[in-house]
Formats: C-alpha cells, structure tokens, sequence
C-alpha cells in the first residue's frame, strides 16, 4: 500500500536523480511521469502507482518547495481534464501506452470536437459523419467553439456513424491527429476581441480504426466520461480562499475606500460568502472522486461557478465605475489559455459571459441536476426514439 511517507521518499529519489536546478524542464516532466508521481492514482507504467488520489497533494508539496517545474496545467486542460480520464477508462493498452504520456508533459496538446453548429445543447443531435472504408473511418463535418484547436496535436471527436438509430445511439468516439489533410481550423473572434475559440471543419478526414475509442456506436456513453470529468474540471478546480473571480475584487474593495457604498459593501459580503461555500463544496467533491468516477453533482458545480463569476465580475465593474469599462487590449489574438483574474475588469466581465455557454450550457445542467440528482420527472422528449436521419433540422 503507497502511504504518504512513501510518496515523499519517491519524490525525494526523483528529485535526487533529477535536480530541478539543472535538469530540463522536459526531460524532470519525463522522469517524474516514469517515477508514477505524475496522476498518483493512476495505474502503474502509466504515470501513477495506483495510490489514493487524496495523496497527490503531497507529491505536489514536495515538488512545489524543490522548486520543481510542473507542467502547465492551464495549457493543457482539455487533456488532463478530459482525454486522460476517458482514455484510462476506454482505451486499449497501446492507447493508454501512446498518449497518456505526453498529453501529461504537455508534449502534445489536446482539444474537444464535440459542438457543432446544429448541435450544441443538444449535442446529442450533431451530424459530422464517419463511414468505415476498410481499416480506416473517414470523416466530414463541422465543430465548433473548440478550445485550444490552433495548437493541438491531437482531439477527442464524437462522429455519427449509423444515422438509422435515434440519435444516442449511432455515435461513435475517436482520437483525431489535427495535423491530419481535411483539418482545418478557423479563428472565432469573441466579444474579448480574441479568439480562443475556433471552428474546425472535417473534410474527408481518415482515421484509422485503431484510434477509435470504445466500441462502434458507444460513443455517448464514452463521452459522459468526458463531460462529467469536463463539469468537475472547470467548476470543481482547487483555489486558495479568495482564489479565482473574488480576489480581485475584493483587493479592489480592500485598497480603494473611496469606491465603497453600502450596497457594494453587501452585495460584496453575499458574494464572497458564496464564493467560499463553493470553493469548499468542490473540496468535498474532489475527495469524493478518490471512491470512483465524477457523477452528475460536477454539473452543479459548473452551474454555481458561472453564476458567481458573472455576479462578482458584474460587481466590479460597478464598484470600479468608468475605469470598470475600460480594457487594455483589443488586439485579435489567439492565445493558448485564459487568464481571468492577470487581466482588465473589462476583459473579466466580457469573458465571464461565456461561463454558461462551455462546458455544458446553464439550461441543460439546470437539467442534469434535476433529473439526475434531484430526481425529478424528465422533461418530454418526442424524438428519443427515432432515428436520427428521420429528426427534422
């Protein structure tokens, strides 16, 4: 059994094999993954030493203080968030073997084609088409709003297959190669003036069979795995107290007396109260996930994170009065992460209005917690069972 004392003495080898101070940033990534201190809760060969995952923050705390690089976990979200735990869970052997590790060191990046156009809340519904020729499936479609596609390697895809099944039914899950003929990504400039975003257009794309992920016509059971870890990873990510949309506001509050009202002063209270309670609730649902795998409660964490950073954003534009309104930069650009709170007020509340959009919009997790936690009655669905080609679009 690994316990914590074991994990510092691990990490203690690491760091005596591999000083930080003169080994590079890449090669100390490599070491460590191999050492099993990369996902510690992770199967053995594969970054982990199927620890509890509780104890990764030990093996983080050790490296922190050594002064360690780590490996840029903002860059590279989608893939530690999202494409790992579906590929630990879905993948073949050869699968987990080839991509685990570097979608971990940051070698390779990774995004999600998933939305389209006619299929967003309803993702359900989407319409990009693989048919099977030989060994290999080829693909034609549209994606949207696709984070991190102008510099990924690699994406998690979900591609109708047989469109004579209702629509759940004839999906099928793959890992495309972004540098594939038939890729072709386009900026989607946002309301920030940048474009983080982009739309991805599938033109008789070929993808072997072998990146297939699960079995034919699985693909949306394989993509809850995805969207259940997606809901956790952007609404139950650990912050210190006051961490994320709070701080700046209320180091705004803290250093200008001469913006104070009574209202704010309220206002600010509630919200920090509800900031705090939902960075403990997501403590909790972290420790949760060390007994299994993100259920439907991710998806109220994601409600309550887009709401508090709506409200608090829309606070501190109020609080800061005109200099609220003003944003540095309106340049068009594509950058690789966002960064909320190193930026304008402006930039925070233009942005914090696609909160309720990604990663599952408000409406339908509104849903999910009804249904699925609450256990209310589902809404009527009249096309659930017809088959896809027979909805009207």
């Amino acid at each position: 059994m690994i316990d914590a004392a074991e994990l510092r003495r691990r990490t203690a080898e690491l760091l005596a094999a591999h000083p930080p101070a003169t080994t590079e940033r890449l090669d100390f990534l490599r070491a460590r993954f191999d050492a099993g201190l990369a996902w510690v809760h992770y199967p053995e060969g594969l970054g982990g030493l199927g620890a509890p995952r509780s104890l990764q923050v030990v093996v983080d705390a050790e490296l922190e203080a050594a002064g360690a690089p780590d490996n840029d976990p903002r860059r590279i979200g989608i893939g530690l968030g999202m494409a790992a735990p579906t590929i630990l869970k879905y993948g073949t052997e050869e699968q987990k073997q080839r991509y685990l590790r570097p979608l971990w060191t940051g070698e390779e990046v990774w995004c999600q084609l998933f939305s389209e156009p006619g299929a967003g809340s309803d993702l359900a519904a989407l319409g990009t088409r693989a048919v099977r020729e030989g060994d290999d499936w080829v693909v034609n479609g549209q994606k949207v709003w696709t984070s991190s596609a102008h510099i990924a390697r690699w994406a998690i895809l979900i591609a109708r297959t047989d469109p004579g099944l209702p629509k759940h039914a004839g999906i099928t899950y793959f890992l495309c190669d972004m540098t594939d003929p038939g890729v072709e990504v386009r900026p989607l400039r946002q309301i920030t003036g940048e474009a983080e975003f982009n739309e991805v257009f599938l033109t008789d794309v070929r993808i072997p069979d072998s990146r297939r992920l699960g079995e034919i016509g699985d693909g949306w059971k394989v993509a809850q795995t995805t969207l259940n870890n997606e809901r956790v990873a952007i609404g139950g990510m650990r912050l210190p107290r006051e961490g994320g949309m709070i701080g700046p506001v209320s180091k705004t509050w803290r250093e200008r007396p001469e913006l104070r009202t009574h209202d704010l002063h309220q206002r600010l209270l509630q919200l920090w109260v509800d900031a705090e309670v939902s960075r403990l609730t997501a403590e909790r649902l972290r420790q949760q996930l060390v007994a299994g795998q993100p259920g439907p409660e991710g998806a109220g964490m994601k409600l309550a994170f887009a709401r508090l950073n709506q409200e608090i954003s829309g606070l501190e534009v109020e609080l800061r009065g005109e200099e609220g309104l003003l944003y540095d930069d309106w340049t068009m650009r594509r950058p690789e992460l966002v960064d909320f709170v190193g930026r304008d007020a402006g930039y925070r509340y233009l942005r914090s209005k696609g909160n309720s959009i990604e990663g599952g919009t408000s409406e339908v997790l509104l849903n999910i917690v009804a249904e699925r936690v609450l256990g209310l009655p589902s809404e009527p669905r009249t096309d659930k069972d017809v088959a896809w080609k027979d909805l009207s679009r």
